[in-house]
Formats: C-alpha cells, sequence, structure tokens
C-alpha cells in the first residue's frame, strides 16, 4: 500500500484576488515557466468576466464554473485475471479540482480565432451556465463510470 505524502507544495494564494484556487488555476495555465504571461492571461480573463456578466466578483463565477465542471466519479483501468477492466472510482477532491481546472483550460486552449483570455473567459462563462466543452467532458465521464458500474465490485 501507498503511504500518505508529507510534503505536499501548497500553491500561493494570488496577488489580486486573494485566492488559492486562482493561484493555482494561474499556475496551470502557465508554459514554460512563465507565470507572468499566465498571471496576466488569468487577470484579463477574469475583466473580461466581469464585463461580460456585469459582475462585480468575477471569482464567484469562477468558482461556479469549477463546481459545475468537477466529476464525482472516474473510470480506472485495472486487470483482473488477464482482462483489463474499467472500475468506476469517486474522485478524491484535490483531483477533482485539478481535472475541473485542466478541463476548462484544456477546452480553452482548443479553440481557435482569439487571445487566449478571452477564450479562457467564454469557456469559464459557459461552465458556469452548464453549458461547454469542459462540461460535456464532465457529463461524458460519469456516463462512462455509469456503464461501467457493474465492474465496480473490482474497485480496490
Amino acid at each position: 500500500m501507498r503511504r500518505k505524502v508529507k510534503n505536499r507544495n501548497v500553491a500561493k494564494e494570488d496577488s489580486k484576488y486573494k485566492s488559492l484556487e486562482v493561484g493555482k488555476f494561474i499556475n496551470y495555465c502557465m508554459w514554460s515557466g512563465k507565470k507572468t504571461t499566465a498571471t496576466a492571461i488569468v487577470y484579463n480573463c477574469f475583466d473580461d468576466i466581469a464585463a461580460k456578466m456585469k459582475v462585480e466578483n468575477p471569482i464567484e463565477i469562477f468558482n461556479t464554473a469549477l463546481k459545475n465542471t468537477a466529476p464525482s466519479v472516474e473510470v480506472r483501468s485495472r486487470r483482473v485475471g488477464g482482462a483489463n477492466y474499467q472500475v468506476p472510482r469517486e474522485v478524491r477532491p484535490e483531483r477533482r479540482q485539478y481535472l475541473s481546472m485542466k478541463w476548462i483550460i484544456d477546452s480553452a486552449r482548443s479553440k481557435k480565432g482569439a487571445a487566449m483570455h478571452k477564450k479562457l473567459a467564454d469557456e469559464i462563462i459557459a461552465a458556469s451556465k452548464n453549458e461547454g466543452e469542459a462540461v460535456r467532458k464532465k457529463e461524458n465521464t460519469h456516463k462512462m463510470a455509469e456503464a461501467n458500474k457493474a465492474f465496480a465490485h473490482f474497485a480496490w
């Protein structure tokens, strides 16, 4: 059995909104260690959200989007007697948050023809309304888990 991780690095909160989730989101957006660029993209994205949705605090919409795209179950591959089964498992809270942020960022990156902060803002707004590619990804994950719940007794 695996040991618990003792020294897990905790992301720092961001400077503008003082939120741990936004700090993690900036880190997940970052490519090649360019944190300044990632920070500018996320803050411009939040400015766009505030302007489009006519709200003062875009963090509420961001948190709603994270909640709407976070999966509660996923399937993990398990080898039993020479056959591989897709076993549905509950998702840990840290992984749930990670998958939610990753799916939002990946779906924004997959779009073409606009600046990243605009694509990211559109995806977060769509996710907060329970629409968009990231929400569809969550629904597909839940459908796969539901389809394979006959193999739940193989869970370890």
